[in-house]
């Protein structure tokens, strides 16, 4: 049986008289690939906001590799090894594709000011960064365009950008926020393709939050759907997508 990474435990989140998430519990087995599907206004945007830390809840709990995160600043859950990336890229526009994923690198000893002095202090681990980062452009398909500026790059390119940014971090889990959205089909596809290499090659978990399943589906492990703040199925692809609840939730009733 598959260890659980992510345990979301009976988690509710109100604003004002809205009811966003109402007891929705979620568990999410490491080394899968798992997706979190709804309409509009299902809850999964806030749940995502949740387990990240840029929501409280206002009841329930939040487990990460069995360690409390509830309500744990963003920064501090992404030291523990929990990255996130949103819909709209974030990336550092005028620096390179391998800067911005530099930048991620965690404990340079050159970002102190004394040592940064010092080469002796930083020279080996900007190399050894440096190396991880060309493995990690080379699994996402971005190792020619790494001197390339990221305002040059495509959406998608972009997004897989985000991904190796957050690799960089030495991430046991990823949240990615719709990974393809507005991204043509071909490329989107090749994001999920990179997702699931990634998975094998290094052992990484992803949750994520998509609306397009009909490129999502032939990637996951697992879905989880939501409806009105509720967690309303879970389990293989086909099971949720024949599940009465999800359709009529789709079509409205």
């Amino acid at each position: 049986m598959a260890t659980t990474i992510l345990s979301v435990q009976d988690v509710h989140k109100s604003f004002g008289s809205l009811r966003a998430l109402d007891g929705v519990s979620i568990e999410v087995a490491q080394g899968k690939i798992s997706i979190l599907i709804g309409p509009n206004g299902s809850g999964k945007t806030t749940l995502i906001n949740v387990i990240g830390g840029l929501y409280s809840p206002d009841r329930g709990r939040v487990l990460f590799e069995d360690r409390d995160v509830t309500a744990l600043a963003p920064y501090k859950i992404y030291k523990m090894g929990m990255a996130r990336t949103f819909q709209v890229p974030a990336l550092f526009w005028k620096l390179t594709v391998l800067e911005n994923l530099l930048i991620a690198s965690k404990g340079n000893p050159g970002e102190s000011f004394v040592k940064s002095l010092l080469g002796t202090f930083w020279k080996g681990k900007e190399t050894e960064a440096t190396q991880k980062a060309f493995r990690i452009l080379d699994l996402l398909g971005l190792s020619q365009l790494w001197y390339q500026p990221s305002y040059l790059l495509s959406g998608g390119q972009m997004k897989l950008v985000e991904i190796g940014r957050a690799l960089m971090s030495d991430a046991k889990l990823l949240l990615l926020d719709e990974p393809v959205s507005g991204v043509n089909p071909t490329l989107a596809h090749e994001i999920f393709s990179r997702i699931l290499k990634l998975r094998d090659e290094l052992g990484i978990t992803f949750f994520i939050v998509e609306h397009r399943l009909d490129i999502a589906l032939k990637y996951v492990d697992e879905i989880f759907a939501m409806s009105l703040g509720k967690l309303i199925a879970s389990g293989l692809p086909d099971e949720v997508m024949n599940n009465k609840k999800v359709i009529e939730a789709y079509l409205g009733g």
